[in-house]
Protein backbone atom coordinates (compact mmCIF):
# COMPACT_ATOMS: atom_id res chain seq x y z
CA UNK A 1 0.00 0.00 0.00
CA UNK A 2 2.93 2.46 0.62
CA UNK A 3 4.46 1.78 -2.70
CA UNK A 4 0.97 2.90 -4.09
CA UNK A 5 1.03 6.16 -2.19
CA UNK A 6 3.34 8.36 -4.66
CA UNK A 7 1.59 6.57 -7.20
CA UNK A 8 -2.14 8.22 -6.06
CA UNK A 9 -0.58 11.24 -5.14
CA UNK A 10 0.98 11.97 -8.88
CA UNK A 11 -3.08 10.86 -10.64
CA UNK A 12 -3.84 13.67 -8.36
CA UNK A 13 -1.58 15.96 -9.41
CA UNK A 14 -2.21 15.00 -13.00
CA UNK A 15 -5.94 15.71 -12.77
CA UNK A 16 -5.23 19.35 -11.63
CA UNK A 17 -6.17 21.48 -14.39
CA UNK A 18 -5.40 25.30 -14.40
CA UNK A 19 -8.23 27.62 -16.15
CA UNK A 20 -8.12 31.02 -17.00
CA UNK A 21 -11.08 33.15 -16.45
CA UNK A 22 -11.84 36.84 -16.61
CA UNK A 23 -13.45 38.88 -13.72
CA UNK A 24 -17.03 37.86 -15.58
CA UNK A 25 -16.46 34.60 -16.54
CA UNK A 26 -16.05 34.12 -12.75
CA UNK A 27 -18.74 35.45 -11.61
CA UNK A 28 -20.94 34.22 -14.65
CA UNK A 29 -19.65 30.51 -13.62
CA UNK A 30 -19.68 31.09 -9.65
CA UNK A 31 -23.76 31.87 -10.18
CA UNK A 32 -24.05 28.72 -11.93
CA UNK A 33 -21.77 26.23 -10.41
CA UNK A 34 -21.28 27.47 -6.77
CA UNK A 35 -23.18 25.28 -4.23
CA UNK A 36 -24.81 27.58 -2.15
CA UNK A 37 -26.55 29.60 -4.73
CA UNK A 38 -27.58 25.77 -5.65
CA UNK A 39 -28.83 24.87 -2.27
CA UNK A 40 -30.51 28.26 -2.32
CA UNK A 41 -32.26 27.56 -6.02
CA UNK A 42 -33.56 24.34 -3.83
CA UNK A 43 -34.71 25.94 -1.56
CA UNK A 44 -36.96 28.05 -3.39
CA UNK A 45 -38.29 24.72 -5.28
CA UNK A 46 -39.26 23.42 -1.68
CA UNK A 47 -41.30 26.76 -1.22
CA UNK A 48 -42.81 26.39 -4.59
CA UNK A 49 -43.70 22.60 -3.67
CA UNK A 50 -45.45 23.65 -0.51
CA UNK A 51 -48.20 25.74 -2.63
CA UNK A 52 -49.08 22.55 -4.16
CA UNK A 53 -49.31 20.91 -0.56
CA UNK A 54 -51.09 24.49 0.43
CA UNK A 55 -53.97 24.17 -2.59
CA UNK A 56 -54.35 20.02 -2.07
CA UNK A 57 -57.60 20.43 -0.12
CA UNK A 58 -58.98 22.58 -3.31
CA UNK A 59 -58.16 19.39 -5.39
CA UNK A 60 -60.63 16.71 -6.19
CA UNK A 61 -59.41 13.12 -4.12
CA UNK A 62 -61.00 10.15 -5.41
CA UNK A 63 -60.12 6.59 -3.91
CA UNK A 64 -61.55 3.13 -4.56
CA UNK A 65 -61.07 -0.43 -2.35
CA UNK A 66 -63.26 -2.66 -1.11
CA UNK A 67 -65.21 -3.26 2.17
CA UNK A 68 -65.73 -6.68 1.41
CA UNK A 69 -66.76 -8.69 4.83
CA UNK A 70 -68.16 -11.64 6.07
CA UNK A 71 -71.45 -10.74 8.47
CA UNK A 72 -73.03 -12.46 10.74
CA UNK A 73 -76.16 -10.50 13.17
CA UNK A 74 -76.57 -7.56 12.51
CA UNK A 75 -74.59 -5.67 9.24
CA UNK A 76 -72.09 -3.42 10.93
CA UNK A 77 -70.05 -0.85 9.20
CA UNK A 78 -66.31 -1.54 9.26
CA UNK A 79 -64.98 1.69 8.61
CA UNK A 80 -68.78 4.20 8.50
CA UNK A 81 -70.21 1.78 5.42
CA UNK A 82 -71.44 -1.07 4.90
CA UNK A 83 -69.51 -4.06 3.78
CA UNK A 84 -69.32 -4.16 -0.13
CA UNK A 85 -67.39 -5.61 -2.73
CA UNK A 86 -66.13 -2.37 -4.42
CA UNK A 87 -66.41 1.31 -2.98
CA UNK A 88 -65.64 4.58 -4.37
CA UNK A 89 -65.24 7.96 -2.48
CA UNK A 90 -64.30 11.58 -3.57
CA UNK A 91 -63.66 14.45 -1.61
CA UNK A 92 -63.39 18.28 -1.89
CA UNK A 93 -62.78 21.42 -0.30
CA UNK A 94 -65.24 24.41 -1.84
CA UNK A 95 -65.55 26.57 1.22
CA UNK A 96 -61.81 26.88 3.69
CA UNK A 97 -60.96 30.60 4.67
CA UNK A 98 -58.04 29.19 6.55
CA UNK A 99 -56.37 27.13 3.74
CA UNK A 100 -56.86 29.94 1.37
CA UNK A 101 -55.00 31.73 3.69
CA UNK A 102 -52.78 29.49 3.91
CA UNK A 103 -52.32 28.88 0.25
CA UNK A 104 -51.29 32.90 -0.09
CA UNK A 105 -48.97 32.15 2.76
CA UNK A 106 -46.89 29.61 0.66
CA UNK A 107 -46.99 31.82 -2.99
CA UNK A 108 -45.15 34.40 -0.20
CA UNK A 109 -43.26 31.94 0.53
CA UNK A 110 -41.53 31.27 -2.57
CA UNK A 111 -41.62 35.73 -2.96
CA UNK A 112 -39.50 35.48 -0.07
CA UNK A 113 -37.63 32.50 -1.84
CA UNK A 114 -36.37 34.46 -5.03
CA UNK A 115 -35.51 37.15 -3.15
CA UNK A 116 -33.11 34.65 -0.72
CA UNK A 117 -31.63 33.72 -3.95
CA UNK A 118 -31.16 37.49 -5.17
CA UNK A 119 -29.11 38.18 -1.80
CA UNK A 120 -27.26 34.67 -1.81
CA UNK A 121 -26.16 35.25 -5.62
CA UNK A 122 -24.75 39.00 -4.60
CA UNK A 123 -22.88 37.54 -2.03
CA UNK A 124 -21.23 34.72 -3.82
CA UNK A 125 -20.77 37.62 -6.99
CA UNK A 126 -19.14 40.10 -4.09
CA UNK A 127 -17.14 36.92 -2.75
CA UNK A 128 -16.20 35.74 -6.09
CA UNK A 129 -14.75 39.32 -6.61
CA UNK A 130 -12.91 39.29 -3.75
CA UNK A 131 -10.95 36.22 -4.51
CA UNK A 132 -10.20 37.30 -7.80
CA UNK A 133 -8.98 40.25 -6.80
CA UNK A 134 -6.75 38.32 -4.19
CA UNK A 135 -5.78 35.78 -6.83
CA UNK A 136 -5.12 38.57 -9.56
CA UNK A 137 -2.93 40.75 -6.52
CA UNK A 138 -0.98 37.69 -5.88
CA UNK A 139 0.43 36.74 -9.53
CA UNK A 140 1.17 40.17 -10.16
CA UNK A 141 3.00 40.18 -6.93
CA UNK A 142 5.02 36.73 -7.80
CA UNK A 143 5.49 38.03 -11.17
CA UNK A 144 7.10 41.45 -9.53
CA UNK A 145 8.70 39.30 -7.37
CA UNK A 146 10.40 36.91 -9.74
CA UNK A 147 11.69 39.61 -11.84
CA UNK A 148 13.28 41.43 -8.62
CA UNK A 149 15.11 37.79 -8.37
CA UNK A 150 16.59 37.98 -11.68
CA UNK A 151 17.96 41.76 -11.13
CA UNK A 152 19.52 40.61 -7.39
CA UNK A 153 21.32 37.61 -9.02
CA UNK A 154 22.48 39.88 -11.38
CA UNK A 155 23.82 41.97 -9.29
CA UNK A 156 25.72 39.23 -7.18
CA UNK A 157 27.35 38.09 -10.37
CA UNK A 158 28.27 41.58 -10.81
CA UNK A 159 29.62 41.99 -7.43
CA UNK A 160 31.69 39.07 -7.60
CA UNK A 161 33.40 39.85 -10.58
CA UNK A 162 34.14 43.45 -8.95
CA UNK A 163 35.75 41.38 -6.31
CA UNK A 164 37.37 39.32 -8.71
CA UNK A 165 39.21 42.19 -10.12
CA UNK A 166 39.67 43.79 -6.70
CA UNK A 167 36.93 46.74 -6.85
CA UNK A 168 35.30 45.55 -3.79
CA UNK A 169 35.73 43.60 -0.86
CA UNK A 170 34.66 40.19 -0.36
CA UNK A 171 32.03 41.13 2.21
CA UNK A 172 29.66 42.68 -0.50
CA UNK A 173 29.67 39.24 -1.95
CA UNK A 174 28.03 38.06 0.68
CA UNK A 175 25.64 40.99 1.25
CA UNK A 176 24.48 40.59 -2.30
CA UNK A 177 23.97 37.11 -2.14
CA UNK A 178 22.24 38.07 1.03
CA UNK A 179 19.52 40.19 -0.67
CA UNK A 180 19.72 37.87 -3.29
CA UNK A 181 18.28 35.07 -0.96
CA UNK A 182 15.75 37.36 0.32
CA UNK A 183 14.32 38.45 -2.74
CA UNK A 184 14.08 34.25 -4.03
CA UNK A 185 11.93 34.13 -0.45
CA UNK A 186 10.02 36.84 -0.90
CA UNK A 187 9.26 35.20 -4.75
CA UNK A 188 8.47 31.96 -2.52
CA UNK A 189 6.12 33.54 -0.37
CA UNK A 190 4.04 35.36 -3.22
CA UNK A 191 4.03 32.27 -5.41
CA UNK A 192 2.87 30.24 -2.28
CA UNK A 193 -0.23 32.95 -1.76
CA UNK A 194 -1.17 32.90 -4.91
CA UNK A 195 -1.27 29.06 -5.07
CA UNK A 196 -4.06 29.16 -2.04
CA UNK A 197 -5.95 32.42 -4.43
CA UNK A 198 -6.35 30.65 -7.34
CA UNK A 199 -7.36 27.33 -5.31
CA UNK A 200 -9.99 29.50 -3.24
CA UNK A 201 -11.14 31.33 -6.31
CA UNK A 202 -11.11 27.56 -8.32
CA UNK A 203 -13.47 25.96 -5.22
CA UNK A 204 -16.09 28.71 -5.84
CA UNK A 205 -16.64 28.49 -8.83
CA UNK A 206 -17.48 24.75 -8.39
CA UNK A 207 -13.97 23.41 -9.48
CA UNK A 208 -12.09 21.05 -6.95
CA UNK A 209 -9.99 21.84 -4.45
CA UNK A 210 -6.70 20.79 -6.95
CA UNK A 211 -7.70 22.78 -9.33
CA UNK A 212 -6.26 26.73 -9.60
CA UNK A 213 -8.02 29.17 -11.51
CA UNK A 214 -6.04 32.21 -12.63
CA UNK A 215 -7.05 35.46 -13.66
CA UNK A 216 -6.44 36.83 -17.12
CA UNK A 217 -4.50 39.95 -17.75
CA UNK A 218 -7.28 41.49 -19.72
CA UNK A 219 -8.09 45.17 -18.08
CA UNK A 220 -10.77 45.71 -15.98
CA UNK A 221 -12.60 49.22 -16.75
CA UNK A 222 -13.76 51.09 -13.14
CA UNK A 223 -16.10 50.45 -11.33
CA UNK A 224 -18.68 53.13 -11.16
CA UNK A 225 -20.18 54.26 -7.82
CA UNK A 226 -22.78 56.32 -7.06
CA UNK A 227 -22.57 60.21 -7.19
CA UNK A 228 -23.24 61.09 -3.65
CA UNK A 229 -23.37 59.39 -0.75
CA UNK A 230 -27.41 60.13 -0.66
CA UNK A 231 -28.07 58.62 -3.60
CA UNK A 232 -26.29 55.70 -2.64
CA UNK A 233 -28.00 54.68 0.76
CA UNK A 234 -31.69 55.20 -1.41
CA UNK A 235 -30.46 52.90 -3.86
CA UNK A 236 -28.90 50.38 -1.04
CA UNK A 237 -32.66 50.40 0.83
CA UNK A 238 -34.69 50.57 -2.37
CA UNK A 239 -32.58 47.38 -4.09
CA UNK A 240 -31.58 45.85 -0.56
CA UNK A 241 -32.52 42.12 -1.08
CA UNK A 242 -32.37 41.39 2.46
CA UNK A 243 -35.14 44.27 3.32
CA UNK A 244 -37.40 42.24 0.83
CA UNK A 245 -37.14 39.07 1.88
CA UNK A 246 -37.82 40.62 5.32
CA UNK A 247 -40.97 42.23 3.96
CA UNK A 248 -41.87 38.90 2.62
CA UNK A 249 -41.39 37.56 5.80
CA UNK A 250 -43.60 39.86 7.44
CA UNK A 251 -46.28 39.50 4.99
CA UNK A 252 -46.00 35.89 5.26
CA UNK A 253 -46.56 35.97 8.93
CA UNK A 254 -49.65 38.32 8.10
CA UNK A 255 -51.42 36.18 6.17
CA UNK A 256 -50.38 33.10 8.79
CA UNK A 257 -51.96 35.17 11.52
CA UNK A 258 -55.25 35.98 9.40
CA UNK A 259 -55.12 31.87 8.67
CA UNK A 260 -55.43 31.32 12.84
CA UNK A 261 -57.80 33.24 13.26
CA UNK A 262 -60.24 31.65 10.48
CA UNK A 263 -59.73 28.71 12.18
CA UNK A 264 -62.92 29.49 13.91
CA UNK A 265 -65.21 30.10 10.43
CA UNK A 266 -66.83 27.30 8.98
CA UNK A 267 -65.74 24.96 6.24
CA UNK A 268 -67.84 23.19 3.13
CA UNK A 269 -66.47 20.23 1.81
CA UNK A 270 -68.21 18.13 -1.36
CA UNK A 271 -68.08 14.26 0.12
CA UNK A 272 -69.53 11.50 -2.50
CA UNK A 273 -69.02 7.75 -2.27
CA UNK A 274 -70.66 4.70 -3.85
CA UNK A 275 -70.95 0.91 -2.89
CA UNK A 276 -71.70 -2.26 -4.31
CA UNK A 277 -72.75 -4.29 -1.75
CA UNK A 278 -72.87 -8.37 -1.90
CA UNK A 279 -75.59 -10.62 -1.51
CA UNK A 280 -74.39 -13.10 0.70
CA UNK A 281 -74.76 -10.42 3.57
CA UNK A 282 -77.80 -10.68 5.59
CA UNK A 283 -79.14 -7.43 4.73
CA UNK A 284 -82.65 -8.50 3.16
CA UNK A 285 -82.85 -9.89 7.44
CA UNK A 286 -82.94 -6.39 8.94
CA UNK A 287 -84.04 -4.58 6.27
CA UNK A 288 -87.17 -4.42 3.81
CA UNK A 289 -85.61 -3.72 0.57
CA UNK A 290 -81.82 -4.65 -0.44
CA UNK A 291 -80.18 -2.72 -3.25
CA UNK A 292 -76.55 -3.54 -4.56
CA UNK A 293 -75.70 -0.31 -6.27
CA UNK A 294 -75.97 2.50 -3.75
CA UNK A 295 -74.17 6.20 -3.78
CA UNK A 296 -74.24 9.74 -2.33
CA UNK A 297 -73.35 13.20 -2.85
CA UNK A 298 -73.88 15.73 -1.13
CA UNK A 299 -72.08 18.64 1.14
CA UNK A 300 -70.14 18.78 4.61
CA UNK A 301 -70.91 21.62 6.53
CA UNK A 302 -68.49 22.18 9.54
CA UNK A 303 -69.27 25.12 12.08
CA UNK A 304 -66.23 25.56 14.73
CA UNK A 305 -67.76 26.27 18.18
CA UNK A 306 -65.12 25.79 20.69
CA UNK A 307 -61.82 26.31 18.83
CA UNK A 308 -60.10 25.84 22.08
CA UNK A 309 -56.86 27.96 23.21
CA UNK A 310 -54.32 26.15 20.32
CA UNK A 311 -56.04 28.61 17.71
CA UNK A 312 -55.26 31.83 19.73
CA UNK A 313 -51.63 30.71 20.89
CA UNK A 314 -50.93 30.13 17.24
CA UNK A 315 -52.25 33.78 16.55
CA UNK A 316 -50.17 35.21 19.08
CA UNK A 317 -46.83 33.03 18.42
CA UNK A 318 -47.36 34.61 14.67
CA UNK A 319 -47.98 38.36 15.11
CA UNK A 320 -44.80 38.07 17.77
CA UNK A 321 -42.79 36.86 14.74
CA UNK A 322 -43.95 39.05 12.89
CA UNK A 323 -42.85 41.89 15.80
CA UNK A 324 -39.54 40.56 15.35
CA UNK A 325 -39.51 40.81 11.69
CA UNK A 326 -40.29 44.57 12.25
CA UNK A 327 -37.52 44.96 14.63
CA UNK A 328 -34.89 43.25 12.34
CA UNK A 329 -36.37 44.95 9.31
CA UNK A 330 -35.66 48.35 11.27
CA UNK A 331 -32.03 47.44 12.20
CA UNK A 332 -31.32 46.37 8.93
CA UNK A 333 -32.12 49.93 7.40
CA UNK A 334 -29.60 51.41 10.03
CA UNK A 335 -27.41 49.01 9.31
CA UNK A 336 -27.55 49.45 5.67
CA UNK A 337 -27.19 53.17 5.69
CA UNK A 338 -24.29 52.56 8.05
CA UNK A 339 -22.86 50.56 6.03
CA UNK A 340 -22.90 52.68 3.05
CA UNK A 341 -20.86 55.64 5.05
CA UNK A 342 -18.50 53.55 6.32
CA UNK A 343 -18.18 52.27 2.07
CA UNK A 344 -17.71 55.86 0.58
CA UNK A 345 -15.13 56.47 3.90
CA UNK A 346 -13.21 53.45 2.76
CA UNK A 347 -13.24 54.50 -1.48
CA UNK A 348 -12.12 57.69 0.10
CA UNK A 349 -9.31 56.37 1.88
CA UNK A 350 -8.22 53.79 -0.56
CA UNK A 351 -8.54 56.37 -3.69
CA UNK A 352 -6.02 58.80 -1.31
CA UNK A 353 -3.96 55.74 -0.62
CA UNK A 354 -3.84 54.65 -4.14
CA UNK A 355 -2.74 57.97 -5.84
CA UNK A 356 0.12 58.50 -2.75
CA UNK A 357 1.16 55.00 -4.03
CA UNK A 358 1.45 55.81 -7.97
CA UNK A 359 3.51 58.45 -6.98
CA UNK A 360 5.86 57.16 -4.43
CA UNK A 361 6.35 54.24 -7.49
CA UNK A 362 6.89 56.61 -10.45
CA UNK A 363 9.43 58.40 -7.69
CA UNK A 364 10.95 55.34 -6.55
CA UNK A 365 11.54 54.13 -10.97
CA UNK A 366 12.61 57.54 -11.61
CA UNK A 367 15.32 57.28 -8.95
CA UNK A 368 16.54 54.03 -9.93
CA UNK A 369 16.95 54.87 -13.57
CA UNK A 370 19.35 57.90 -12.10
CA UNK A 371 21.07 56.07 -9.45
CA UNK A 372 21.44 53.32 -12.88
CA UNK A 373 22.71 55.84 -14.78
CA UNK A 374 25.36 57.25 -12.34
CA UNK A 375 26.57 53.32 -11.86
CA UNK A 376 26.95 53.66 -15.39
CA UNK A 377 29.44 56.80 -15.00
CA UNK A 378 30.53 55.34 -12.20
CA UNK A 379 29.65 58.21 -9.90
CA UNK A 380 26.75 55.48 -7.55
CA UNK A 381 28.12 52.12 -5.74
CA UNK A 382 26.84 49.02 -6.23
CA UNK A 383 25.13 49.06 -2.50
CA UNK A 384 23.00 52.58 -3.49
CA UNK A 385 21.79 50.37 -7.06
CA UNK A 386 20.50 47.82 -4.67
CA UNK A 387 18.82 49.54 -2.25
CA UNK A 388 17.39 51.61 -5.10
CA UNK A 389 15.99 48.25 -6.57
CA UNK A 390 14.96 46.77 -3.68
CA UNK A 391 12.49 50.31 -2.38
CA UNK A 392 11.18 50.19 -5.97
CA UNK A 393 10.21 46.36 -5.05
CA UNK A 394 8.40 47.39 -2.38
CA UNK A 395 6.79 50.31 -3.79
CA UNK A 396 4.97 47.87 -6.83
CA UNK A 397 3.63 45.45 -3.62
CA UNK A 398 2.15 48.79 -2.04
CA UNK A 399 0.50 50.12 -5.59
CA UNK A 400 -0.51 47.05 -6.06
CA UNK A 401 -2.28 47.02 -2.37
CA UNK A 402 -3.53 50.08 -2.93
CA UNK A 403 -5.04 49.92 -6.42
CA UNK A 404 -6.54 46.34 -5.38
CA UNK A 405 -7.94 47.84 -1.63
CA UNK A 406 -9.56 50.74 -4.56
CA UNK A 407 -11.36 48.26 -6.12
CA UNK A 408 -12.28 45.84 -3.57
CA UNK A 409 -13.87 49.38 -1.64
CA UNK A 410 -15.95 49.98 -4.60
CA UNK A 411 -17.11 46.37 -5.12
CA UNK A 412 -18.31 46.13 -1.86
CA UNK A 413 -20.26 49.94 -2.30
CA UNK A 414 -21.98 48.42 -5.00
CA UNK A 415 -22.88 45.45 -3.32
CA UNK A 416 -24.90 47.65 -1.02
CA UNK A 417 -26.60 49.22 -4.21
CA UNK A 418 -27.54 46.06 -5.70
CA UNK A 419 -25.87 46.93 -8.60
CA UNK A 420 -22.63 44.81 -8.52
CA UNK A 421 -23.95 42.84 -10.58
CA UNK A 422 -24.64 44.87 -14.14
CA UNK A 423 -21.26 46.45 -13.11
CA UNK A 424 -19.35 43.45 -13.27
CA UNK A 425 -20.83 42.37 -16.03
CA UNK A 426 -19.89 44.94 -18.05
Amino acid sequence: MLRLLPLLVCALTLRAEIYTVTLKQAVDRALQQNPDVAMARLDERRAAEGVRLARDPFTTHIGIGSGLAYTNGFPLSGDGSGPSVFQARASQSIYNKQQRYLVAQARENVRGAGFAIGSKSAEIAFRTASLFLDADRARRLTATSAKAVVGFDRITETVRSRVAEGRDLPVETKRAALNAMRARQRAEAFSTDQDFAERSLAVVLGYTAEDRVRTSDTERPPALTPATEKAAVETALASSQELQRLESALVSKGLETRAQKAAAMPRVDLVAQYGLFAKFNNYDQYYRKFQRNNGQLGVSFQVPILPGSGAKALVQQAETDAARLRIEMAVARNRIALDVHQNYQDIAKADMASQVASADLELARENLSVILAQMQEGRAPLRQVEEARFLENEKWISFYDAQFALERARFNLLRQTGDLMAALNR
